[in-house]
């Protein structure tokens, strides 16, 4: 349904290189704010960093944000401490997987963790970019989650981007 490996392997170069580097994946599953909410995320050891690919579908829709009400969309996304997607409390879920992922205590903004924000096409999003912040190594028993509104990429430490729709715990992807 979703991932075509095809993409990622458009030159007989790239498929002898990913068949032979470490790869990860997060299967990322909606909680009680986003039960649509379903898609991966693939983590491809490179030269000198690693590609993340995600694709996800169920996003909400864009909702400015109104009086005390904050903004729903563009979604924060990014890597957490723990590999612990339990839901926990229903009103505010997945704070099992921590904060984000900050191993060398930088300022929000430049914590490994941090990613771009996902943007939703009528509740879809794929998109893909390449870190030199960590290694599939890095990541593995960690969570990746999906946010309900932007990260400010300041605010510490959780970059005030609103509740936890979505989580997905990355595991290695054994060849």
């Amino acid at each position: 349904m979703f991932f075509n490996p095809a993409y990622l392997y458009d030159t007989p170069q790239n498929y002898v290189y990913r068949q032979q580097n470490k790869m990860a994946r997060a299967r990322i599953i909606g909680g009680p704010l986003a039960r649509n909410l379903e898609g991966y995320v693939f983590f491809f050891e490179e030269p000198n960093g690693t590609e993340v690919y995600v694709e996800v579908s169920g996003l909400p829709k864009f909702r400015p944000g109104r009086g005390k009400q904050k903004q729903i969309g563009p979604h924060g996304f990014h890597i957490h401490e723990y590999g612990n997607c339990e839901v926990g409390n229903k009103n505010d879920p997945f704070k099992a997987a921590g904060e984000h992922w900050n191993p060398y205590n930088q300022p929000h903004g430049n914590h490994p963790g941090d990613f771009p924000v996902l943007f939703s096409n009528d509740g879809y999003a794929r998109m893909s970019f390449f870190t030199n912040k960590f290694r599939v190594d890095d990541i593995i028993g960690k969570s990746v989650v999906i946010h309900q509104g932007p990260d400010d990429y300041q605010s510490q430490p959780s970059g005030d981007a609103g509740k936890r729709l979505a989580c997905g715990v990355i595991k290695r992807i054994h060849r």
